[in-house]
């Protein structure tokens, strides 16, 4: 690993470590005495939890697994919003309260600009961003990360959401396969100068600057990369290096004191240390918030139902909670191609039965799902009103009869073969044998669920399956992202991973889909919306909810909707 002025305290980090260890069994009185911050419920969705610009002390976090730390290898929410304290990018995600959806300039002076409506991007570098050892970030550095994710033989893992808009016949393998004499060749990213970098995409894309605010976008030295072996030891461009990772007591980031504030707009580097504790369970993270011997889980998913409980009935533990919507929206596919799906009549029986009053009880009721009728997660503002219609029996009797199927007919339904999706199953199941749709389950294997299950548009044709039981979210915070994978008829895949899981392919929906690129409105977007909600081929039923425990020392506290967890670059515990 590289000197740093921590390394050596490596003894030191690890004896800090075991004492948070032992604080999360609560062994330690001290521990169980930990003063608890003023705050109140829903503090850090729309406010700050608990402000505060104290710095010193050790920020706690806790998360489940962490799949890599190398900024173009990961794709965890979770560990993306971890990288944020030690890689930066062009542009980031705002820490503002109430805004956390929006892109603020991070390396970059602007949002970036575009002359032809995003089929070219130009941004300018500011000036003093450096990395750990003390080397100014430049333009190359920016292009040599993102080069980076074309080198799918070296590193497995992580979004390629780049990879066709600056490639889009596959010709650039990576920078180790790169002969340039600076294994800079990506020719659709040009470098003229050290503070310019120009994107020439393959198509417009005003998204493009949101797919540059992921990891994957951050610039990495090409003297300092390993190949698969960087993510033991990331080079920093962040407030924070890391100096310790150790698979049972986590990961250590101490000071970067290459980094100065004034060159970073958007961090405030308030503790003096992070200590990650990964792969808990989520009744342990729970306990660690509970004990006081954590100050965040990052992983986003929420508290436990047990946990719930007991927010719910301690008025002092509801002032920690912050109750927010994932943008993870379940759905019922209907794929097109499967008779008798085929019929969008028939699809319309399907939707006109579905009680999603019912479905979200099978979710654990309001506190854990809401219902939803639009393809459009709640956090995204501009989308179509949510009628909340509730089942139409009559109305799913008169389309089966314009199908041709009276009586109903018979179908199989895909589920991940895991207890909240198949307890769904049997609700849409009893659901839709009131009006003769006879469905038979077919749990399938939740590995491979998304992949070679419904991912696979040759899986559902041999499977016969009309009915695929999904969840689905967007990359992206934006309208686009979460439309365009789901509805575009040339977002389907004959590969595993396909996520146009209706298999819909209308000209018209396509049409909508063209004109809301290019004019950027979300007016537009939401028209995209309201079509393929008219084709029934994708049946929205609740979006998923989580409730977000702070710890108890948590100081600016403030919920990131495109992470569903504690902002980790400007979390504090008041100096202590």
């Amino acid at each position: 690993m590289r000197p740093h002025p921590r390394r050596s305290r490596r003894v030191i980090v690890l004896l800090v470590l075991a004492g948070l260890l032992a604080g999360c069994t609560g062994g330690d009185p001290a521990d169980r005495a930990v003063p608890t911050v003023s705050g109140s419920p829903d503090a850090g969705v729309d406010g700050r939890r608990a402000p505060s610009d104290a710095t010193g002390g050790t920020l706690r976090l806790v998360t489940a697994q962490v799949d890599s730390l190398d900024p173009q290898r990961s794709y965890l929410p979770a560990v993306w919003n971890l990288m944020r304290l030690y890689t930066r990018t062009l542009v980031t995600y705002s820490s503002e309260p109430g805004s956390t959806e929006q892109l603020v300039p991070d390396l970059a002076t602007d949002l970036g600009t575009t002359p032809d409506g995003g089929r070219t991007w130009t941004f300018t570098l500011r000036p003093g961003a450096t990395f750990e050892t003390g080397r100014p970030i430049t333009s190359r550095d920016v292009k040599y990360g993102i080069e980076r994710s074309f080198a799918v033989d070296v590193l497995t893992g992580g979004p390629k959401l780049a990879l066709d808009l600056l490639d889009p016949d596959s010709l650039y393998a990576g920078p180790y396969q790169d002969e340039s004499p600076d294994r800079l060749g990506l020719g659709s990213i040009a470098t003229p100068d050290d503070a310019t970098i120009t994107f020439t995409l393959s198509r417009a894309d005003p998204d493009f600057p949101f797919i540059l605010a992921l990891p994957l976008g951050s610039p990495v030295p090409a003297e300092n990369d390993t190949g698969a072996a960087y993510q033991d030891d990331p080079v920093s461009s962040g407030p924070y290096a890391i100096t310790s990772v150790d698979p049972v007591t986590g990961i250590v980031l101490d000071r970067n004191p290459a980094w100065t504030q004034d060159s970073d707009p958007v961090r405030t580097a308030l503790p003096d240390r992070v200590v990650v504790r990964t792969g808990l369970t989520g009744l342990d993270r729970d306990q660690a918030l509970l004990a006081g011997s954590a100050d965040a889980d990052l992983s986003g998913t929420g508290v436990q139902e047990a946990t719930t409980a007991r927010t719910d009935a301690d008025e002092g533990l509801a002032d920690r909670v912050d109750d927010v919507t994932t943008g993870s929206v379940r759905l019922l596919a209907l794929p097109t191609t499967v008779a008798p799906m085929t019929s969008p009549d028939c699809r319309a029986a399907v939707a006109a039965a579905v009680d999603r009053a019912d479905v979200q009880d099978a979710l654990g009721g309001a506190g854990d799902a809401v219902r939803t009728s639009v393809l459009w997660p709640r956090s995204l503002p501009g989308g179509p009103d949510d009628a909340d219609p509730a089942a139409d029996l009559d109305a799913a009797r008169q389309s089966l009869a314009a199908c041709g199927q009276p009586d109903g007919f018979a179908t199989t339904m895909a589920v991940p073969d895991v207890p909240t999706s198949r307890d769904v199953a049997d609700r849409l199941v009893a659901q839709l044998a009131r009006v003769g749709i006879q469905v038979t389950v077919a749990p399938l294997d939740p590995t491979t669920y998304y992949t070679a299950g419904i991912g696979s548009p040759q899986a559902i044709a041999d499977g016969q399956y009309g009915m695929l039981l999904a969840t689905w979210t967007s990359d992206l915070p934006t309208p686009a992202s979460f439309l365009v994978p789901l509805v575009d008829s040339r977002s389907i895949s004959q590969q595993p991973g396909n996520s146009n899981y209706g298999l819909l392919a209308d000209p018209a929906v396509d049409a909508l889909v063209d004109a809301a690129v290019a004019s950027d409105d979300v007016s537009a977007w939401a028209a995209v919306a309201d079509a393929a909600l008219a084709t029934h081929a994708v049946v929205p039923l609740a979006e998923n909810r989580v409730q977000l425990l702070a710890g108890q020392r948590l100081h600016n506290g403030v919920v990131m909707l495109p992470w569903t967890g504690y902002d980790a670059a400007t979390a504090g515990v008041g100096g202590g």
